[in-house]
């Protein structure tokens, strides 16, 4: 970018984290999971089904999922093809559903047995797609792809971009070993080495999130969209990638939080950094900070300031900028506040 290499995280390692975090502080779980099948099949050996049973059960939930079923691996006790995400309660109620069809189940299994030809889809498919297209909060904030299921297909709210450095910044090589702690009689050496590449720098990271998608996926709710916008700020700002960090630790926060409400498109301030910010002895933080703030004054003269609702920012230390709107003290206020100005309620508390 810029003509110089940079150091990019992509979007989705950066969704995951802040996905879980927001199910997490709603005590609402998601999964996306190629193993609803299989996870049915444990459930009900755990509650009493004979194995051969149990694995029919399993392999009729994804045979009932639709007309022609859901695409599996028998092989790997029906692992459906193509990923699902779903409540993570789905299991449970698929379970539930087997016991309430078992005398159909069992049979089915006998008669296959002896006929040797495929059993039919036997559990009540509308019952099955129903638990298999149902949302939870985040579901409607990250959307869904089911490719299987079109009635399952949910706009996605968020969009975010891979992060990248503001600076130059080049993979360097860690040569490392790991040592045998009980070498045989007259070995030496490590029992492994390797080599890994690293880097560390500055980044600029940008989400936006449609308040008029969400709402729809939230049939109307602004209570809970409010509240998915509150969380999904504090989680962009406090989560980190979770890959690696044994080794790296990379547990900081941002040094600067900037926040724009548009009636209108987003904007990214990304092309802020096309020219590579230089540390000229001081790093890289102050002139960053610079190149934000007038690349911010630069679009708002651009495009004008009618379409900008709110907009305001927290700073890790020094003076607030005037260019960057409302000056907030903690990243907790400017994610409530953000929060409000995107929804404004009878209500000034953000449910959290």
């Amino acid at each position: 970018m810029g003509g110089v290499t940079r150091t990019m995280v992509s979007s989705q390692v950066w969704k995951r984290p802040i996905r879980l975090d927001t199910e997490e502080e709603l005590g609402e779980h998601a999964a996306r999971t190629r193993t609803i099948p299989l996870k049915v099949a444990d459930s009900l050996r755990d509650q009493g089904w004979p194995e051969d049973l149990a694995s029919f059960a399993a392999a009729q939930v994804a045979a009932s999922a639709k007309k022609g079923g859901l695409k599996t691996n028998p092989g790997e006790g029906h692992r459906t093809q193509a990923m699902l995400f779903v409540p993570a309660d789905t299991v449970q109620h698929l379970t539930a559903l087997c016991h309430t069809h078992r005398t159909a189940l069992e049979q089915a299994l006998a008669q296959q047995s002896t006929s040797k030809k495929p059993a039919p889809a036997l559990l009540p498919t509308a019952e099955i797609a129903a638990l298999l297209i149902r949302r939870t909060a985040t579901i409607s904030l990250f959307g869904r792809m089911l490719t299987e299921i079109t009635d399952g297909h949910v706009e996605a709210a968020v969009q975010m971009a891979p992060a990248f450095t503001v600076h130059r910044s080049e993979p360097q090589p860690d040569y490392f070993t790991a040592v045998e702690d009980w070498p045989r009689p007259g070995e030496t050496g490590s029992a492994h080495l390797n080599t890994a590449y690293r880097s560390t720098g500055l980044f600029y990271r940008f989400a936006t999130v449609n308040i008029t998608t969400l709402l729809a996926n939230l049939d109307g709710d602004t209570t809970t969209a409010r509240t998915l916008i509150h969380l999904f700020t504090q989680a962009f700002i406090m989560t980190m990638p979770r890959g690696g960090q044994t080794s790296a630790a990379a547990h900081t926060v941002p040094d600067l939080v900037h926040y724009v409400v548009r009636d209108r498109r987003p904007v990214s301030y990304g092309a802020a950094f096309e020219q590579p910010v230089r540390a000229r002895g001081q790093g890289y933080v102050l002139p960053a900070r610079q190149a934000l703030t007038k690349y911010a004054t630069t679009i708002d003269r651009l495009i004008g300031t009618r379409h900008r609702i709110a907009h305001g920012h927290a700073i890790a230390a020094g003076a607030p900028v005037e260019e960057l709107g409302t000056h907030h003290t903690s990243f907790d206020d400017l994610a409530a506040s953000c929060a409000r100005a995107a929804l404004p309620g009878t209500h000034d508390e953000v449910a959290a």
